[in-house]
């Protein structure tokens, strides 16, 4: 099967209870990194977002001369700061898809002596930026348009201790604009005060704004139209980043619209993000909401609209809400949002459209949306129009309604990359039987039988490496060119059966099976970039097929680190080799044996994910063994484990 454009839904079977561990707030990690790059001294923050937008930051922030050390496996990032003095030389920020970014670099660039670009993706470029702009010109910042005038690219020329200390800004179109110089404030020779000009919208990611701050040692308070903030400069400090509670909406919107339970740990009342006003919302349409300092629990009900609300400080759950009606037997209006419309996507239009393709009888308004007798949806594929928050709201209404396919599903990269995993874990848990080894253990031949007598599906998972590199042999991709080769793994279409192989349609099950094709199966998994693409790929099949036998090299420990049962097959360097001398006549006992030692010494000493077997995986020594005899080992594995998952139902 091969890997699809769109990821298919499968509708829920039966209630859930889970408990939910979701990634930092994106939101108060950005803010939280301007504040550190900022400050004086090292700062440490513990449970970051690692996700494009907080990616974009995180390259801003090395860029204007912060040192930046990351700790991924625990989510930490240790930040030496700048003490609020840029790079004197010209620089250019790209802020990619990030709005949060683009926003907080602008003023920022305006504390700088020299010349500072501040650009993105083609989506971010048409994102409004005038508000912000105007407002810096008035500080005494130098702006000249790159590109289109009002919009990114800017290049910024030093206003530094020229900069005024008083500014207006409009709070109609983004909050952002307003938090972005509040956050430069404190950096600023005289400090800043900040007038408002319109209503705010999105307040509660202003309050958000400041309290960070606040954290990192700086003086920010709120005065009579607007904001005051004194030229304290920042402090470094140990920050802790509390889950997304935006994130959250979705599972949480998940247990209201199949009556079942989620519970979202280190969310509760002391929450400072406004997007937890979302479990309000469900509340007031029936769903039970139990609040604990540490904790948020929703327990899904009959629906109890109609529902009239106004969602301008929790917008970005806009598109959950509108899941949550147009899957019950409500009507609802959504007012204050009309400024989504700047979004990613037009957010509104975008929504209305997609719920009227499966048959919900939605509209547009003037400042938001209308949902009336919602509880008629049917299946469609979904177009998100690269837009997360899209993909991640449509996916919760294909829990309860059969056919829903969500196209440009890793777009939830954006803010959200484990979105599917975790999604993943609402259903049962699928029977996944993960089996690891190197090369000539008997992997292949062994899941395929397991498959077969267990009636899974099969996944040949180093075949779609192998096809990768017989696809750089074909083009003339230089191995060596790391991107070149993640464009090309990015863009295949590679189709894994049972017994065969496809690339882009053409059939190269022989080809990728010679001794020259193991080679550059094993240096193209050496890459990173490509085992990222091609393990999402691994983990979407798996998903579609609801479990299944997966084989390859890191299974059980980097591609399903939670498959209930997980094999490492090993075997003699001797035996794997005449294992392998049987199979061709293209290479000599010695040459193979050799080649053997070679790319096992490669996949060992590798710095991402090094072949090793997992903690909790069952070793079997193939060397003295017959396939039968393993074969009946894992089939033994299997039955107990569903004689014990049985027990427990």
């Amino acid at each position: 099967m091969a890997p699809s454009p769109t990821r298919r839904i499968r509708k829920l079977d039966a209630p859930f209870n889970r408990v939910v561990h979701l990634p930092g707030s994106k939101s108060i990690t950005n803010r939280a990194l301007v504040c550190a790059a900022l400050a004086h001294g090292t700062s440490q923050l513990t449970n970051v977002l690692f996700a494009d937008d907080t990616e974009a930051m995180l390259a801003a922030i090395v860029t204007l001369g912060a040192l930046v050390d990351i700790d991924r496996t625990r989510r930490r990032v240790t930040i030496t700061g700048i003490e609020g003095r840029l790079p004197t030389e010209s620089i250019t920020l790209d802020a990619r898809q990030s709005g949060t970014t683009a926003r907080f670099l602008l003023p920022i660039a305006a504390l700088s002596p020299g010349r500072v670009t501040v650009d993105g993706h083609e989506q971010m470029r048409a994102r409004p930026m005038r508000p912000l702009l105007d407002a810096l010109i008035s500080l005494g910042a130098s702006l000249e348009p790159v590109g289109q005038p009002g919009h990114l690219p800017i290049a910024v020329t030093g206003g530094g201790a020229g900069l005024g200390n008083h500014v207006s800004v409009t709070g109609d179109v983004s909050s952002q604009f307003l938090s972005g110089l509040m956050l430069a404030g404190p950096c600023m020779p005289n400090g800043l005060t900040i007038t408002v000009t319109t209503e705010l919208v999105s307040r509660p990611y202003v309050t958000m704004t400041a309290s960070a701050m606040r954290c990192f040692g700086a003086a920010v308070d709120e005065v009579p139209g607007g904001w005051h903030v004194s030229p304290t400069g920042y402090r470094a400090v140990q920050f802790a980043i509390e889950p997304d509670a935006s994130a959250a909406s979705y599972f949480f919107a998940a247990a209201a619209i199949t009556k079942s339970t989620v519970t979202a740990v280190g969310l509760g009342t002391n929450s400072t993000q406004g997007d937890m006003a979302f479990v309000d919302s469900l509340a007031r349409l029936g769903a039970h909401v139990i609040r604990e300092s540490d904790s948020t629990t929703v327990i899904g009900r009959d629906c109890e609209g109609p529902l009239s609300v106004d969602m301008a400080s929790y917008s970005d759950t806009a598109p959950t809400l509108a899941i949550v009606v147009a899957a019950s037997d409500c009507d609802a209006e959504f007012t204050g949002i009309g400024f989504i419309r700047g979004k990613e996507t037009d957010r509104i239009a975008a929504v209305v459209t997609e719920l009227q393709r499966t048959g919900v009888n939605a509209r547009e308004t003037p400042d938001g949306l209308a949902i009336t007798h919602g509880g008629t949806a049917h299946g469609t594929t979904i177009e998100t129009y690269d837009d997360h928050r899209m993909a991640m709201s449509f996916a919760v209404l294909g829990l309860v309604v059969d056919g829903i396919e969500i196209t440009n599903p890793d777009c939830v990269n954006k803010t959200f990359p484990e979105f599917w995993d975790v999604f993943e874990t609402l259903y049962e848990r699928p029977l996944i039987v993960a089996i690891d080894g190197p090369a000539g253990t008997g992997k292949s031949t062994v899941a395929k039988q397991v498959a077969a007598l267990a009636n899974i599906p099969y996944l040949d998972t180093g075949a779609m490496y192998r096809a990768v590199g017989w696809l750089c042999d074909r083009d003339g991709t230089n191995i060596d060119d790391r991107a070149a080769v993640a464009a090309a793994a990015q863009s295949a279409i590679i189709d894994v059966t049972h017994d065969s192989v496809a690339v882009d349609g053409v059939d190269v099950t022989a080809e990728i099976r010679t001794p020259h094709a193991s080679q550059m199966a094993s240096r193209v998994a050496a890459i990173p970039e490509v085992r990222k693409i091609l393990v999402a790929q691994q983990r979407r099949l798996i998903a579609e097929y609801g479990g299944g036998v997966a084989e390859g090299r890191d299974i059980g420990t980097v591609v399903f680190p939670d498959a209930p049962i997980k094999i490492f097959l090993t075997a003699r360097a001797d035996v794997r080799a005449e294992r392998r001398f049987a199979e061709t006549s293209d290479i000599t006992l010695e040459a193979l044996a050799e080649e053997i030692r070679l790319r096992d010494e490669r996949d060992s000493q590798r710095v991402d994910s090094p072949l090793r077997p997992a903690d909790d995986a069952a070793i079997m020594d193939t060397s003295d063994h017959t396939i039968a005899d393993v074969v009946n080992q894992i089939m033994a594995l299997i039955a107990t484990h569903q004689q014990e998952n049985a027990r427990v139902e």
